[in-house]
């Protein structure tokens, strides 16, 4: 069925199906989400406060002209989340310091002209350990692999299944307890992108599909538990947690990327 309002429509399972001509919104918004994190590696340094990190990216959004959609999303007010080794997702920036070998996945989304750039990727304070750093390596390559199978006709249950397959064999687990969204117009919004499940299940992939890809991966089992913040989430074991994130379009042959690091900067250790 058509949305009147954005001249998009909904396929059978309330997937919201974009023209091409949106593909270009997309792109500008998450170039600009990229481009915040391609420049703040350089502030992640042992000694460092996430808040500082944190008011970084708010002054690059309101420079861009953009807005942060996450101050004031349910409360939330910073404009980006920063989860630190143990935490799994939507960690809030704090003057806590950044230790030696500290881990960090930095999440920020931002709206240009009413589109909306969502990404997150993981950086390093001074030196990771080798356990830390095959995390991060096994976490970045299972949102590739990820990535690869999206196209017209396979599956989101695909997309969980070789998420799921390559991160289990690595003997590392895939966090249940959150998953990737749609977006567009609006920051979450069906499907929701499950990072584990059976190929060939699932809603089929269409062209003009938007939505997120955001593994999360941890090196021990992986249940989590919610603070009593109501936002930070940690493993229950408190083993290490990394997180890559990348949100995309499908395509009449496969997909775009609108979150590429143009300074090829996605990966810390690459």
């Amino acid at each position: 069925m058509f949305n009147k309002a954005d001249k998009t429509r909904r396929n059978r399972d309330g997937i919201t199906l974009f023209d091409p001509s949106d593909f270009a919104g997309m792109h500008a918004a998450g170039a600009l989400a990229s481009q915040i994190l391609d420049e703040i590696g350089v502030h992640v340094y042992p000694g460092q406060t996430t808040a500082v990190l944190d008011k970084f990216i708010q002054d690059q959004v309101e420079a861009a002209g953009a807005i942060s959609a996450t101050i004031g999303y349910k409360g939330y007010q910073h404009a980006s989340c920063i989860s630190i080794n143990h935490v799994v997702c939507h960690g809030i920036p704090s003057d806590k310091r950044l230790k030696d070998g500290d881990i960090l996945n930095i999440d920020v989304t931002v709206i240009v002209d009413g589109w909306y750039g969502d990404t997150s990727r993981m950086y390093v304070a001074g030196k990771p350990s080798r356990k830390a750093e095959r995390l991060l390596d096994v976490t970045h390559e299972s949102l590739m692999r990820a990535i690869d199978v999206v196209k017209p006709g396979n599956t989101f249950g695909d997309i969980g299944h070789a998420i799921q397959s390559f991160v289990e064999a690595e003997r590392m687990s895939v966090v249940r307890d959150f998953c990737g969204h749609g977006l567009g117009h609006v920051f979450h919004a069906p499907p929701n992108v499950l990072h584990y499940g059976r190929a060939g299940t699932g809603p089929v992939l269409e062209e003009g599909m938007f939505f997120t890809i955001e593994p999360m991966v941890n090196l021990g089992r992986p249940e989590t538990k919610v603070l009593a913040d109501d936002w930070t989430a940690v493993t229950r074991d408190k083993s290490l947690s990394a997180q890559f994130e990348h949100s995309i379009g499908v395509t009449a042959t496969g997909c775009e990327i609108f979150t590429l690091s143009k300074a090829d900067r996605f990966h810390p250790t690459y």
